[in-house]
């Protein structure tokens, strides 16, 4: 029996599957468009359409978007709050910051409002010690009151927890005692870090998208079952690993951005084989614009992510900048008679107007098609096309003639507006963090990747993109790639020559042992678990901190070298006499799971390809007879001049006048990028 490998990838637009099968080098693709109403409904029919039975299934690792929407459209559940005396309104205080950075315009909304917010007599101090015994009888009336008040999940986040969870475990105890459901998260539980805003926050998203991841991927779990799927449902984490669909349930929070690190991580390990190690990632889907700088093969994890103004998610995820630019974003002309391009996107449903699904408004991907960039007849998902003079029409009607263009003109003006906000989002994470963009390549994927990455290569300066074999999965692709993973983390917060070497070994140990554990109790197979320690260290007085690996044993002495020499090589600057303080210990836990090589597709075309046609499409201002071809006609070391359009079912790719394509061994495009057009 053949043991299929799956991956899929939910985004606004498409869903997108991946199956392949190590042993005999089989692979199939599949993007049919996503259902917002019940995505599993899309993730069903993704994997009919690859046809790949689930009795066949050895592994099946999911990315998802359902958190990460509910918290951005506001439309989680209605969650209730116990927390500590006086810090009943913690998620609104957050760290002073503004909606706007000027005026004193805007609002903010927390996720858990004021009224489901109820305080409780407990107190906790800083180093653990009891100051304010818990009052159970308060919790047993906030737990009563917020039953009354309609809340469907309930947090209970408790002053310095980190230090001493005592309270947090026994109010715990009492709520499941008197709670209707299983959504109850505990602050401690989700994060053991200081930071109390941070940590609230952070519970607070995962119980406002709980149910709702729960009752999803029970459903999606629930349809594999009948299905014949044997094995256990993995879901992708905002940290590029996998966790359980249990497990991801329980601990919601972990998923934001799942769908987006699958991404890097798929073009971290594309780039590498590829003999790229620094690239800078691009994922341009139908709704948003997915940008990361990724150094030496490895993207950067950060420690936060704010999913929302004033709603930071602190669990380790991978450095991600996203912006509402993509093939679906709608093009409109502002009341001050500019064109704006995005942040609002068409979405699958209605979608752009060449879809045929009833859209009206013009977008990215109506403007690539009016310039002959793409194909009416051979965009995936779209059934019954729509005419190009339709849309055409549209875009003269809409953009044009409040412009002054005419309808190529106006085309032409929302690729080139669309572009300059793609190159912003890029300079946000190079340039802005004192990198050159000019010293990396430009990895571009997803559905519309692709089609702008020349464009923006060369108005980055950027030498050289690389296209993946299948750029429109390669989220999907990222969640085979993906081992299990589960990170701990405790503050410490005292200084490092004070610590005793042996208890900061049993936190550590403790930490492996626990992610061992739950590794071994997912009964998912792996070859192997690796164990990787940190420590977050600074100097007193500074806020934010320096993370290394360390080993074991902790020899406190020798850690303090190693951070004095590190720190003078990143910053050339020591500071003699000021005093070292350890602020956390952090462990990560990896389940490896059977690697992948991307030798499994290389292309097997040989000969010379051959243009399954040609067109007009317009660069610049100028109209070009451009060649048409199959990408899967392209043998590896084909080399192709500019201008060129390779389509393939996923995606398509265009080589602008100038710029100069050459197929490498895997399959992969590279485009060495000349001046404009």
């Amino acid at each position: 029996m053949a043991q299929w490998q799956v991956g899929v990838d939910v985004g606004g637009t498409f869903t997108d599957i991946l199956a392949v099968e190590p042993e005999s080098g089989l692979w199939r693709i599949g993007k049919v468009p996503s259902t917002p109403e019940d995505q599993s409904r899309g993730v069903i029919a993704g994997l009919e359409s690859v046809g790949v039975p689930l009795v066949e299934v050895a592994g099946f690792v999911h990315g998802t978007t359902v958190g990460t929407n509910a918290v951005l459209e506001r439309k989680g559940v209605p969650c209730g709050l116990i927390t500590t005396q006086g810090f009943r309104d913690m998620l609104e205080l957050g760290r002073r910051t503004r909606p706007n950075a000027y005026g004193m315009t805007g609002s903010f909304e927390a996720l858990v409002p004021r009224e489901m917010r109820i305080e409780v007599p407990e107190r906790m101090g800083a180093a653990g010690q009891v100051l304010t015994p818990l009052d159970e009888d308060a919790v047993r009336r906030a737990v009563q009151a917020l039953r009354e008040a309609g809340a469907e999940a309930l947090v209970i986040h408790f002053l310095h927890s980190y230090a001493n969870p005592a309270h947090e475990l026994r109010a715990a105890e009492i709520v499941r005692e008197l709670w209707p459901n299983p959504y109850v998260t505990v602050g401690h539980d989700v994060l053991r870090e200081v930071r109390e805003f941070e940590r609230g926050s952070t519970a607070a998203v995962n119980a406002y998208i709980q149910p709702l991841m729960s009752r999803y991927l029970s459903r999606l779990a629930g349809a594999l079952e009948r299905g014949g799927f044997p094995r256990t449902l993995l879901v992708m984490q905002g940290n590029a690993g996998t966790m359980t669909a249990k497990g991801a349930a329980e601990h919601a929070a972990q998923t934001v951005m799942s769908g987006p690190a699958a991404g890097a991580l798929a073009a971290a390990r594309v780039g590498v084989e590829a003999g790229m190690r620094n690239i800078i990632g691009c994922d341009m889907g139908g709704t948003s614009f997915d940008v990361t700088l990724i150094r030496d093969g490895a993207p950067a994890i950060s420690a936060e992510k704010d999913v929302a103004y004033g709603v930071p998610v602190r669990v380790p995820m991978i450095d991600i900048h996203t912006i509402g630019a993509g093939g679906g974003s709608i093009a409109r002309v502002n009341q001050a008679g500019l064109l704006q391009v995005g942040p609002e996107s068409a979405g699958s449903r209605p979608g752009p107007i060449c879809y045929g699904r009833g859209g009206t408004e013009p977008t990215v991907t109506d403007a690539n098609l009016v310039l002959g960039r793409l194909d009416p007849a051979s965009m995936p998902g779209v059934e019954s096309p729509v005419p190009v003079e339709v849309v055409q029409a549209a875009i003269l009607e809409k953009i044009g003639k409040p412009l002054g263009l005419d309808a190529i003109a106006a085309a032409s003006a929302i690729i080139a507006v669309a572009t300059n906000h793609l190159a912003s989002a890029i300079r946000l994470v190079s340039i802005e963090r004192g990198e050159d963009p000019r010293d990396y390549a430009l990895f571009a994927f997803g559905g519309a990747g692709p089609l702008h990455a020349t464009a923006l290569a060369q108005e980055l300066g950027v030498p050289q993109v690389l296209v993946p074999r299948f750029p429109g999965a390669t989220s999907a692709l990222g969640c085979i790639l993906a081992d299990l993973r589960h990170d701990f983390v405790r503050t410490i917060g005292r200084p490092l020559l004070e610590v005793e070497g042996a208890a900061m070994e049993a936190i550590l140990a403790e930490h492996a042992a626990q992610g061992r554990a739950l590794i071994e109790g997912e009964g998912v197979p792996i070859e192997g678990i690796v164990t990787v320690h940190e420590a977050d260290l600074l100097f007193r007085g500074q806020s934010h901190v320096f993370r290394m690996a360390v080993t074991l044993p902790f020899a406190p002495a020798e850690v303090l070298a190693q951070f004095t020499a590190r720190y003078r090589q990143r910053f050339d600057i020591e500071l003699a006499g000021m005093r070292v303080v350890l602020a956390n210990l952090r462990t990560t836990v990896l389940g490896t799971r059977r690697k992948i090589g991307m030798a499994l597709f290389a292309p097997e075309a040989v000969g010379e390809p051959v243009p399954r046609t040609s067109r007009q499409v317009v660069f610049g201002t100028k109209a070009w007879t451009t060649p048409i071809y199959r990408r899967e006609t392209l043998p590896a070391g084909h080399v192709l001049p500019g201008p060129a359009i390779i389509e393939q079912m996923d995606a398509t790719t265009v080589v602008d006048p100038g710029a100069t394509l050459r197929v490498d061994s895997t399959g992969n495009l590279v485009i060495s990028v000349g001046a404009a057009a």
